[in-house]
């Protein structure tokens, strides 16, 4: 071959090669330009995904009514507090200052914080939360009050926080429910049952705390000497959490991280009845 045509071949293979590296950037360029809105297709099918499967919260659209029991002010308003009040099996004291560690914790303190964390909870889970009271410095409300809240409220569920004072041997957790006493309360005493049992269950397993010893059976109590309960037209209960007067129960109970257990768990019974 001569010299020119061997320089011609080269010029052409030359030729080829920047089309090829021009035609590969090209196909790149355009590969890449192709796959952007596929890319923004891809991404917007899985938030599409993600949102279809994102789980519900499961206590969206339902109200309860949370009542701390007594109140951190009650001792300093006698005048208040010790207003008869009628709760139609009886006549009772508006409320009471509730009882103590041995080492001055007292039930109110307690019934307080348990009450705020259970009710960041609940309402992280989607329920809407009113509570009785809303601070720990006050005096009351009085328990016909309290019975009231949860009523206007229209709650699908309602519990009252409480600690016990019983003798130091005595140690557990109960829950009560009511009774029929010819009163507003006779149509929830079957779904009062339903969420003692919900919240008995949760209290046993989520927090280890034991049954009572000596106060119901298997943790259940049943009473139509609350006012709380009676004048109830909504399904609640009340939860002896622990007896403070129990060196063992008393750990527990000015424990901070107990406390988050004893409002998880709780969470975990109003979902279990509220399903």
């Amino acid at each position: 071959m001569s010299r020119p045509a061997i320089l011609a071949a080269v010029l052409a293979l030359a030729g080829l090669s920047t089309v090829a590296c021009g035609g590969t950037t090209g196909a790149g360029t355009g590969s890449s330009e192709a796959a952007k809105p596929l890319e923004a297709k891809q991404d917007g099918t899985a938030q599409a995904v993600s949102e279809a499967v994102a789980p519900a919260k499961p206590l969206a659209g339902k109200v309860i009514v949370i009542d701390p029991g007594h109140n951190g002010g009650n001792y300093k308003h006698p005048e208040i507090i010790n207003k008869q009040v009628n709760v139609l099996t009886k006549w009772k004291t508006c409320d009471t200052t509730g009882t103590a560690t041995n080492d001055g914790y007292s039930e109110a303190a307690f019934t307080w914080d348990v009450s705020r964390r259970l009710a960041k909870l609940l309402r992280a889970a989607g329920a809407t939360v009113k509570l009785t009271r809303v601070n720990n410095t006050s005096a009351g409300p009085c328990i016909t009050k309290r019975a009231a809240i949860g009523n206007a409220a229209k709650a699908d569920a309602a519990i009252s926080i409480h600690a016990d004072g019983a003798a130091a041997g005595s140690h557990g957790f109960h829950v009560i429910m009511p009774k029929k006493i010819n009163g507003p309360v006779d149509p929830v005493v079957a779904d009062s049952k339903k969420l003692g049992l919900a919240i008995r269950n949760a209290v046993h397993a989520g927090t280890g705390m034991p049954y009572s010893n000596y106060i119901g059976s298997k943790a259940l109590d049943y009473r139509n000497d609350l006012g709380g309960l009676n004048l109830s037209s909504v399904p609640k209960v009340f939860l002896e959490s622990g007896n403070m007067r129990n060196a063992g129960d008393a750990a527990k109970l000015k424990s901070a991280a107990w406390r988050q257990k004893l409002a998880e768990s709780l969470v975990q019974g109003f979902q279990t009845y509220l399903k």
